[in-house]
């Protein structure tokens, strides 16, 4: 860190970097002060104006992004003058605006609303009998869609596919107040990244196609969680909402800012996932194929653990620290064999420089600190020898049934797979996000993930049926 020096904001005293940016300090003190343009990802701009600010010793107000702190500078970002200067700028920018927040997708989340509503015009003193018209409901592709009449041009989604994605598919197009975003002829919006210029844009000109009038947000719920999509582990808010006469149900992921791990972003193939919590999901415990009560199945698992020596368990590297940690616990009382196994999870093919790793899954790190195996040759030789397979969510063996040729098989899936119609015994689990655990990423970072999922019919937890299986071993009968 550099030199700090001393500031005043408000009458309030405290320490910035020198040469910092003050919109920086205000930001991270949450100080409101209203802006279009910037953006801590991507730097000033200086084009919306709306940050401005009094500074004691200038002559007229400075904008915020635009202006480094300085040892002993005064600022001053409330008051009848400044609040004046940024309504009028305002005032400008709503002028040829659409007045359809009743119908924008982006009501509840817009800036421009949020701005509109602090400075009150509620009567507009500008009367234009035509306002400038451009068009709408433009698929720009990757799930985005432009709405040109409600941008005010803050340039953010031009600056991220020019500084950050570096593909530069979008870009402002003619003069003066007839400008508007839109893409090259010939060149949809198309990275893998692309979906984050919804999240940037502070008013309604680009949503969400996938979440698009499926949802009014306040009506939403939301919990910290990471993305199980790959070994980064981005940071994420989990939108969901339970309507009445419904399950619990996940309508969106959204990016949440770890300066740390993935700063403001996320990949869109990450941020669609949250379909697959509720596709194809395995509810039914199963005994050689027939429905029965997870009791039942459980009490079957420990008559199989209890008569079987030659026993291998195989882990997914999605489980959490405290599932894996409780699943080893439960082999050293066994004394039987473990292994992390899990090639298929390994796609050369998916990671990039950036946020995208080659590594599917969320906590292999998890393996090493608790001394799991997962090499070919141990799981091959612990395979060979054992006549009961222990699967929790590891679908390698998916595409590799004959592996369990003549051998018992025990499964705790959340999916459906090909693994459980091979199984003996099938019992199905909560989900991803669905439980609370802590996971170490490719960095190794630890999170924790805290579920706020409400579920109707909640699914056991592996450490909850791990947890029972060796109470009743602990205690040696059923």
């Amino acid at each position: 860190m550099g030199e700090m020096i001393n500031i005043t904001v408000n009458g309030a005293q405290m320490q910035a970097a020198k040469g910092s940016l003050l919109i920086d300090k205000l930001l991270d003190e949450n100080i409101h002060i209203p802006h279009f343009c910037y953006h801590q990802a991507l730097g000033k701009d200086g084009n919306c104006r709306m940050c401005m600010v009094e500074i004691e010793g200038q002559k007229r107000p400075q904008i915020a992004c635009d202006t480094p702190v300085k040892d002993g500078m005064v600022v001053r970002t409330k008051g009848e003058n400044i609040e004046k200067v940024r309504r009028d700028i305002l005032e400008l920018e709503l002028i040829n605006h659409p007045i359809d927040c009743p119908t924008c997708d982006q009501a509840g989340e817009c800036k421009l609303q949020d701005y509109y509503m602090e400075s009150g015009f509620y009567d507009s003193r500008v009367n234009l009998e035509n306002k400038n018209h451009a068009r709408k409901r433009i698929d720009l592709g990757s799930n985005v869609m432009l709405d040109q009449e409600r941008c005010v041009l803050c340039t953010r989604c031009v600056r991220f596919c020019a500084n950050i994605t570096k593909t530069h598919e979008l870009g402002v197009i003619s003069r003066a107040d007839h400008s508007v975003i839109g893409t090259f002829p010939g060149r949809p919006l198309n990275n893998p990244y692309a979906m984050n210029v919804i999240d940037i844009c502070p008013v309604g000109a680009l949503t969400n196609k996938d979440f698009r009038f499926k949802q009014r947000v306040w009506f939403l719920e939301t919990f910290d969680a990471i993305c199980n999509g790959c070994s980064k582990g981005c940071n994420i808010y989990v939108d969901h909402r339970k309507e009445k006469y419904k399950d619990d149900q996940i309508f969106r992921f959204r990016p949440r800012v770890n300066k740390a791990i993935n700063g403001w972003f996320m990949c869109d193939e990450g941020r669609l996932s949250y379909t697959n919590e509720s596709e194809n999901r395995f509810e039914n415990p199963l005994i050689d194929k027939n429905p029965t009560s997870v009791n039942t199945t459980i009490t079957n698992v420990f008559k199989e653990l209890t008569t079987n020596k030659n026993i291998l368990f195989v882990l997914s590297a999605n489980l959490s620290y405290e599932e894996m940690l409780n699943v080893k616990n439960l082999t050293s009382k066994l004394n039987v064999q473990i292994s992390g196994y899990s090639p298929n999870t390994i796609d050369k093919d998916f990671g990039d420089d950036y946020l995208r790793t080659n590594d599917k899954t969320t906590n292999r790190a998890s393996f090493k600190q608790l001394e799991i195996d997962e090499t070919k040759e141990y799981f091959e030789t612990a395979l060979n020898n054992a006549s009961l397979v222990f699967i929790v969510e590891n679908n390698y063996f998916d595409k590799n049934l004959n592996l369990l040729e003549n051998k018992k098989v025990i499964s705790l899936f959340s999916h459906n797979c090909e693994t459980i119609n091979h199984s003996n015994i099938a019992i199905p689990v909560a989900s991803f996000y669905e439980k609370s655990g802590t996971y170490i990423n490719n960095d190794g970072f630890k999170q924790k993930v805290i579920s706020k999922m409400n579920k109707n019919n909640p699914m056991k937890t592996i450490t909850t049926i791990i947890e029972d299986l060796k109470s009743m071993i602990e205690k040696g009968t059923l």
